[in-house]
């Protein structure tokens, strides 16, 4: 009981909070504003010893966000989840595909014939 005591000792029962003077000054800071496609409007505050980013994510739909209020940048394309077959697909022919599938059949029963342990 005497460590709760001890806090609050030296302050009265409505006395607000500590004033600038006790704290110290406040740093400087400058509020920028963002805005994204969805017409979601960020702002956000930042030291005014630093050069605010150009852009910033919409902490509301996470879009990107951008200073410019007439020009917000454009959501982002999705790409489709790709297979590893799809991918494969794009970088060869189906004439390519046979011969390579040939060639490792062809090596996979010469190595079965002559007794190899293949896992």
């Amino acid at each position: 009981m005497a460590g709760r005591t001890s806090s609050i000792r030296g302050s009265r029962i409505g006395s607000g909070p500590l004033g600038e003077s006790e704290r110290g000054d406040a740093a400087p800071r400058q509020t920028v504003t963002y805005f994204c496609v969805n017409d979601h409007r960020s702002v956000m505050i930042f030291s005014s010893e630093v050069q605010a980013p150009t852009s910033w994510d919409c902490p509301s739909c996470g879009l990107p966000a951008s200073l410019d209020s007439d020009n917000p940048p454009p959501a982002p394309k999705v790409e489709p989840y790709k297979t590893h077959l799809a991918y494969v697909k794009e970088r060869r022919s189906e004439d390519e595909a046979k011969v390579i599938l040939d060639e490792a059949l062809t090596l996979l029963r010469t190595r079965r014939a002559s007794g190899e342990l293949i896992f």
